[in-house]
């Protein structure tokens, strides 16, 4: 995968990650407050535009204010006022308008007009000039007349005769003197020309002017960079090369340092402006534009600093963008690196074969495979730091979590492919090189053999001395004969069936060939001696015979280390749910005690006449010793073995291999720790003084308590781990360290050990504490605890199930397990002979599931000593839904039946005992009873009457499968085993739930069967019908759900249609109730349309019964 398509399975997140989009929006939002502030105080028109004639004084504002807070704008005395051109004016006065209009919409005017050296015509030009130029609101138009007597004459006729037309236009008042303006405005509102004390100086105003307007002007240019800058990193497309992300950043990074380096300026400008407006106002605080232009200056600095602010955020999230994006550059293309490393590995692996037949062969093979491995090793190291890389991209919150989440996830699947590949074909090549090994050493046996025969001279052994010599020679000869010519070739396949080819199995036949010659070389030879001796009287010798079968090796988990310590077999078997007695090999747990902790937890010699109160309190105190104990023990585990798995200083002492398979051999130890310290232990340190409640702790904790079915679980595994490594130095030095006795195998045992413990001491404070407070709840914990046993015990069988297609944990919870004689009937046509070996019971353990029951066949246990573990192959399921059960069967109290599909099948089953009958039966009644109460309600949610849940059901036999339970003693009276119908004294007597009406006796006479052999003797034969497919529609009997991703649901009741079968064996199936296509295997379609079609067709428009074939298989 390249960087082009890395931007497509990151989007959205990479291209606009939420956060770097937020910061964008708050950049545009503050530089858009800005700019509307900018365009509220500053003046359209700037001093630069109006020319030099502000320069020149022609009018100005002094900052003063009349009636009604009206702006005075002054025109003071100017000899040129006539030659100023009508635009310039108008601008004059648009500029001086405009300032205080900005800040003060709808501001009213006052025009001074000073015409004291001026004559009538200058004034009456002024006059007209100002009322066509004037923009504004004038209120009132204050004229001092000419001072001279002629001037100021010809001014009031004038203006007597004019005055109409000029307060047409607008109000104007001729004033004699300064005196006279007195009246109109205060005093401190005039400038010192005026007779006023407002202080006023013209070119002080213009350079404030000047410096105000610059600064509007370079926030405005500031505000249009930052915004430009930042609309272009947003738009900015992300490269594909680390080298051009680098070139981004750093032309980036060099820009954002010019712009704020800019900002910096600006913002010393506007803080020194700050301070000179600071200044006037504090020596004249009667100047309210001032005030306003500080206001204006501080409004826009903090305008400023908002958006300085927004944009420093988001350039922060976008560089950050960047730098994350180069990393993930850098780390996709480590990824693909170390892929096509691993690539070539695993390459190199599929090429290395393990089919060998030769020992040289063989050994090259290692060889092979250890260079191989070796290389690996090291690649997997970097692969590690690879992950590793990434899960700190991860922890550091990389916008790209997930793709490297999966990319860590990716290489370590192909770590853990390649390492088990690796270690499987390890096996199996010493596997190979074993069994050359073990046939080496019997065809050198066989020619040591055949030349002590040879090399025997006859004229030695005609004596009895020299015969019984030669015997002895060949009977010291036969001891040292391997061992694996005691088992025979066809132990030897099984052994090695996983490595063996044809050259191999024939190098095996030759091998015991060869060896049978040799043998029965040695047998005559031995005759012919034995013949030699028994000539000569010799006294009788009384020989202790050799036994059969050698002492089991003990497992390494008692090694002879382990001698001070006494061992203790517990078998996980509750009393009425044991397993068969046929079963030579039943699972035991071997718990181990230290010598110096062997006395009894639950028995107390006490003297004297103790009350059950103080008994209880010390079977209570033992609780919570032992408790602290086993806290301390898991400590000492944890810490002294599992944690120095860490420590560098013993790090070469550790095998690598092992470091990373800690949690299989510890299994989830920790969390046991976890909640034993910290939870479990306080619970009943609280409990000491008032034991009466330590049931409802157990009780309250009783879910806590599963995972101990997940140790369980785990622990072959552990034990399979700690045989490979139980000789490494580290172990041994951890030990020393502890001080320990025993070995980490003992202590690894130790949950096991407790486990066991808590029902013992439950019973002991259950005994004492009759009739008392908090019975019932002692009563359930001892219950769940057994429970618990029983759900490990039931677990540990269930993972050895082999050959089961579909997921076992949609099955539901085990409930039980067990084995069982069976015996197998169909309901179809007259029996043939071949079905006749049907009636020899088969031997199977039956596992029952909250939604079906599984019929498995125990295998022989695989492994040497301790190694040895059951396995159970799948033989055949029945869903719960079709299942009936009839209690009773008549001739062995020990007996019930199990039926499907209204009896289609009939499966007699044999318990051990009859408790165990009893207690199976309980659970079946359970669940089927469930299951109608289920029916029940959905039927009654739903309005609707089903038929098969009436009460009083129909004569009539039903198409739907039916979930029943009678009890009914089965007639013998028949030869043949096929079913027939039920007396009406029967029908009459049983006990049934509903469906249960069309129930067929099997023939109990079964035993008795003619057929010169043991009826009992266990047969492997079983029989299978399975319906002939072929294309065409049908009716969905049973559910079936989807397994795998080209297949699809059906559910009962859908109308198929299979088209044709492929390669594998698979039909091409469409679903024309829910318009699906899929593939579904044939032994899956046997069950969707022909559990019930045997005695009618499911076939839509086919009126025939469908044909069907029945199958043997072992």
């Amino acid at each position: 995968m390249g960087p082009a398509s890395l931007q497509d399975d990151t989007e959205p997140e990479e291209k606009e990650p939420k956060e770097e989009m937020e910061s964008y929006r708050y950049l545009l939002q503050a530089g858009s407050q800005l700019e509307s502030t900018l365009q509220q105080v500053t003046v359209p028109l700037s001093l630069k535009e109006v020319g030099g004639y502000i320069e020149k004084q022609v009018a100005y504002l002094s900052g003063g204010r009349g009636e009604d807070s009206s702006v005075i704008i002054t025109l003071p005395e100017c000899s040129a006022f006539s030659d100023i051109p009508e635009e310039a004016l108008a601008k004059v006065f648009t500029y001086l308008t405009l300032i205080p209009r900005t800040r003060q919409p709808g501001v009213k005017f006052i025009i001074i007009l000073d015409r004291r050296l001026d004559t009538w015509a200058s004034i009456k030009t002024a006059l007209a000039r100002i009322a066509a130029s004037f923009p504004g609101n004038l209120h009132l138009v204050l004229v001092l007349r000419p001072t001279s007597f002629f001037h100021r004459t010809v001014t009031d006729i004038g203006f007597r005769f004019s005055q109409e037309d000029f307060m047409l236009k607008m109000p104007v008042v001729m004033l004699s003197s300064v005196t006279d303006l007195l009246r109109y405005i205060d005093e401190n509102q005039l400038t010192s020309e005026f007779g006023g004390t407002l202080d006023y100086c013209h070119s002080d105003w213009i350079v404030l002017r000047t410096a105000i307007e610059s600064f509007a002007v370079t926030v405005k240019d500031i505000a249009q960079m930052l915004q430009g800058f930042g609309t272009e990193l947003a738009e900015t497309e992300l490269p594909d090369e680390g080298k051009a992300i680098e070139s981004l950043l750093e032309s980036h990074t060099d820009k954002y340092r010019k712009l704020k380096g800019a900002i910096r300026s600006v913002s010393k400008e506007g803080r020194h402006l700050l301070l000179s407006l600071e200044t006037s106002g504090k020596e004249d605080d009667s100047q309210w534009d001032v005030k306003l232009d500080w206001e204006t200056v501080q409004r826009l600095l903090a305008q400023l600093r908002d958006m300085e602010s927004a944009f420093d955020g988001f350039f922060e999230k976008h560089h950050l963008k960047l730098h994350q994006y180069l990393q993930l550059l850098r780390y996709e293309q480590s990824f693909q690196e170390m892929e096509l490393c691993l690539d070539h590995l695993m390459a190199q692996e599929r090429e290395l074969t393990t089919s060998v037949d030769t020992m040289a062969q063989t050994e090259q093979a290692l060889k092979r495979l250890d260079g191989l491995e070796s290389n690996a090793q090291e690649v997997m190291t970097r692969a590690q730091i690879i992950i590793l890389h990434g899960h700190q991209l991860s922890a550091g919150h990389h916008y790209a979590m997930a793709l490297i989440m999966q990319r860590c996830n990716e290489l370590r699947h192909y770590c853990d492919t390649l390492n088990a590949a690796l270690k499987t074909k390890h096996t199996r090549l010493l596997q190979t090189h074993q069994l050359l090994l073990c046939l080496g050493q019997a065809q050198t046996w066989c020619d040591d053999g055949a030349y002590l025969l040879a090399n025997q001279l006859v004229d030695k052994f005609q004596s009895k001395d020299g015969a019984q010599a030669a015997l002895r020679d060949i009977e010291g000869f036969l001891d040292g004969a391997p061992s694996m010519l005691s088992s025979g070739p066809d132990v030897l396949t099984i052994e090695y069936e996983a490595v063996i080819t044809s050259q191999l199995q024939a190098k095996i036949g030759e091998t015991f060939e060869k060896h049978a010659a040799v043998q029965q070389m040695i047998q005559n030879r031995q005759a012919s001696l034995r013949k030699l001796a028994d000539k000569h009287v010799r006294p009788v010798q009384l020989v202790a015979p050799r036994p059969e079968n050698p002492p089991r090796s003990k497992s390494p988990l008692f090694s002879p280390k382990h001698g001070d310590g006494l061992k203790f077999t517990f078998d996980l078997s509750l009393p009425g749910k044991r397993t068969s007695r046929k079963s030579p090999n039943p699972r035991k747990i071997e718990v181990i005690h230290d010598y110096q902790e062997s006395r009894s937890c639950v028995s107390y010699s006490l003297e004297g006449e103790d009350s059950p109160d103080l008994l209880k309190r010390h079977v209570m105190r033992e609780l919570i010793e032992t408790e602290r104990i086993y806290v301390e023990e898991l400590l000492a585990v944890l810490l002294g073995y599992r944690a120095e798995m860490d420590n560098p200083a013993l790090s070469g002492l550790l095998p690598p291999i092992l470091r990373s398979k800690r949690d299989i051999l510890f299994g989830n130890m920790p969390e046991i720790y976890n909640f034993h310290s910290r939870v479990f232990l306080q619970d009943l340190e609280g409990c000491l003084e008032a034991p009466e409640g330590v049931g409802a702790c157990f009780l309250e904790r009783k879910e806590s308590f599963q995972m101990y079915e997940c140790y369980c679980q785990n622990k072959p595994r552990s034990e399979a781990l700690w045989r490979q490594f139980s000789d490494c130095t580290f172990f041994q030095e951890c030990q020393k360290k502890l001080e320990h006795k025993l070995g980490l195998d003992s202590y690894l045992l130790k949950p096991v050990q407790r486990l066991t413990k808590y029902q013992l001491l439950l019973k002991e404070l259950l005994k004492y504490s009759t009739d008392c407070e908090g019975t019932s709840e002692l009563q359930g914990a001892l219950t769940a605890m057994l429970d618990l046993l029983k759900s490990v015990n039931d677990s540990m069988h269930q993972i050895a199930i082999t050959g089961y297609e579909g997921e076992i944990c949609e099955l539901g919870r085990v409930l039980m397990q067990g084995s069982f004689s069976v015996w197998i009937s169909h309901k179809r046509g007259p029996t043939r002979m071949k079905e006749l070996a049907r009636f020899k019971p088969m031997q199977r353990h039956l596992f029952l599931y909250e939604r079906a029951l599984l019929f498995c066949k125990k295998r022989e246990e695989h492994g040497d000593g301790c190694d040895k573990t059951p396995s159970y192959s799948f033989k055949h399921c029945l869903k719960m839904t079709a299942v009936g059960i009839t209690e009773n069967v008549k001739g062995d109290v020990k007996k019930f039946e199990i039926w499907y599909s209204g009896r289609e099948e009939v499966y007699v089953v044999q318990a051990p005992t009859v408790e165990v009958k009893m207690a199976w039966l309980n659970e079946l009644r359970r669940i089927l009873t469930n299951q109608q109460k289920m029916l029940r309600d959905e039927a009654y949610q739903h309005g609707q009457m089903v038929g098969h849940m009436q009460l009083s059901p129909p004569h009539s036999e039903s198409k739907q499968q039916r979930a029943s339970v009678s009890s009914e003693d089965t007639e013998s009276g028949r030869s043949s085993p096929d079913p027939q119908p039920h007396s009406p004294k029967h029908q009459h007597n049983r006990r049934s739930w509903p469906g249960a009406h069309h129930s067929v006796d099997i023939c109990e006479g079964l035993e008795e069967w003619p057929g010169g052999r043991d009826p009992f003797h266990p047969s492997d034969t079983e029989d299978e019908v399975l319906v002939q497919l072929s294309p065409g529609r049908y009716m969905a009997l049973v559910d079936c759900l989807q397994n795998g991703p080209d297949s699809i649901p059906i559910k009962c009741g859908d109308v198929i249609q299979l088209q044709c079968e492929d390669s594998r064996g698979r039909w091409l199936v469409k679903n024309l109730s829910r318009r699906q296509e899929g593939f579904i295997a044939a032994a899956s379609l046997q069950q969707i349309i022909g559990d019930s079609s045997r005695g009618h067709s499911s076939r839509l428009g086919d009126p025939g019964n469908l044909k069907v074939r029945k199958l043997s298989s072992p």
